[in-house]
């Protein structure tokens, strides 16, 4: 019988630092659930957006080919613009940008 306050004692002890631990935890993780809800707020409507394009490529192509002379040779998907290239009667070949977004022909190179 006098031992068995020495168990409970030695049981209460053990578990202190375990929930201890499990506390600090959980503690750390609101802290990080706060800083996500945080940074949630300070992005833009813009940046909450969907960041795909929102132009085909196949739409890419048409816009970027209306009125050209010369052909497709292929186009690429960089991020929020579609690369199309283009070679023009004579040889040249270009990289017209085209917005992926709104589908605008941005520029050429």
């Amino acid at each position: 019988m006098t031992r068995m306050p020495v168990y409970i004692l030695a049981a209460l002890l053990a578990a202190a630092p375990l929930s201890a631990a499990a506390q600090d935890r959980g503690d750390r993780a609101e802290r990080q659930q706060d800083r996500g809800d945080r940074d949630e707020r300070q992005r833009s409507p813009r940046d909450l957006q969907d960041h795909g394009p929102r132009v085909s490529v196949g739409a890419a192509v048409q816009r970027a080919s209306a009125g050209r002379p010369g052909r497709f040779l292929g186009a690429s998907n960089r991020g929020d613009t579609i690369v199309v290239r283009w070679e023009y009667p004579g040889g040249r070949v270009a990289d017209i940008m085209v917005d992926g977004r709104t589908g605008r022909v941005i520029g050429e190179r």
